[in-house]
């Protein structure tokens, strides 16, 4: 069902004072995606901030050099938060994804708003406006821009290709569609160089990087006769290559290069101990649902949730789910 992009409108219209935020972690799509909405907002003479529960990655710093995004805790006390008229909430509709900021939304007499793309939904109290057929939030943050008459450009237009173009695996992942490819080309008509963009985002890794990326690579294993594939990541290992966590972002689809996986995931320790899961699909298989089982969510192909450690664990937890699924939909013969 298409959006009612008059009724957000409406409500940009009778407020002036916003907070936008997204998930813990916040990846391009996040990021860029906020930027692009932010961008909006002043366009329209609105007063705007934004506060994530996550400080910004140091690789996705480029998406904000006017340094708009604040950390929750740093600089800025919940209570400030909650002193606006609107609190937009992008690219999540999980309590679970939006840590120390949820606590604000539980309790700010703001008005709530959802700009998301994923299948998976908690009751925020929320007026939502969700699309699970856009390949990414920032295709949803460009069409309303378009409607509301200010085309993106400049650094917006960068901040939501750059959105896009991860969250599709630079247009290579089958939500890729054609409205995914007219989003990006009137961004790119705009003005956005691709090529500029995809030097920042993929050809700047550090040697820290590096080296942690070889000792996940080194990690993988293959399991159900070669249709999973799996690897981690420990703190140690972070500690060891001086490298961040974020650093481990896209080692899961790299899983999904060998011949004859269907589905992959990866995990990370975390400094409390619990683990991150990322989960991937490039079958049928329906990731977002082992996920949901866990209290997480997210796409039929891309998918998350927190286990509980430790590692050895959380990695028998998600083979069972997975054994589970695949004994539902059986190999392609």
């Amino acid at each position: 069902m298409p959006i009612d992009w008059q009724a957000l409108a409406d409500i940009i219209s009778t407020h002036q004072r916003f907070v936008l935020t997204s998930h813990v972690r916040p990846d391009a799509d996040a990021i860029g995606s906020e930027i692009g909405f932010a961008e909006l907002l002043l366009q329209l003479g609105k007063d705007v901030r934004i506060v994530n529960p996550s400080a910004t990655p140091n690789h996705l710093s480029f998406l904000d050099p006017d340094q708009r995004i604040v950390k929750i805790g740093q600089n800025v006390t919940a209570e400030s938060v909650c002193d606006t008229d609107v609190h937009v909430v992008l690219d999540t509709s999980a309590w679970v994804q939006l840590g120390d900021v949820g606590k604000v939304l539980e309790k700010t007499p703001a008005k709530k708003v959802i700009i998301d793309h994923h299948v998976s939904s908690d009751d925020l109290g929320a007026v939502e406006f969700k699309d699970s057929s856009a390949a990414a939030t920032g295709v949803l943050v460009s069409e309303f821009a378009e409607f509301m008459g200010q085309p993106p450009r400049g650094h917006q237009a960068d901040a939501l290709f750059a959105a896009i173009a991860t969250d599709t695996g630079w247009y290579r992942f089958s939500n890729a569609d054609g409205r995914t490819y007219r989003a990006a080309g009137r961004l790119i008509d705009s003005g956005v160089q691709p090529n500029d963009l995809y030097r920042e985002l993929y050809e700047r890794s550090s040697l820290a990087q590096l080296k942690l990326k070889a000792i996940m690579l080194n990690r993988v294993e293959v399991e159900f006769d070669g249709r999973l594939a799996h690897t981690f990541a420990l703190r140690k290992d972070f500690s060891e290559t001086k490298a961040h966590p974020a650093d481990t972002d896209g080692m899961v689809n790299t899983c999904l290069t060998v011949e004859g996986v269907e589905a992959g995931f990866m995990l990370v320790q975390q400094l409390d101990g619990r683990i991150k899961a990322s989960l991937r699909s490039r079958s049928d298989m329906d990731v977002a649902v082992i996920a949901e089982q866990f209290g997480g969510g997210g796409h039929q192909k891309a998918a998350g949730t927190m286990l509980p450690g430790p590692l050895e664990t959380a990695r028998e937890t998600l083979l069972k789910a997975f054994s589970e699924s695949f004994q539902q939909a059986p190999s392609p013969t």
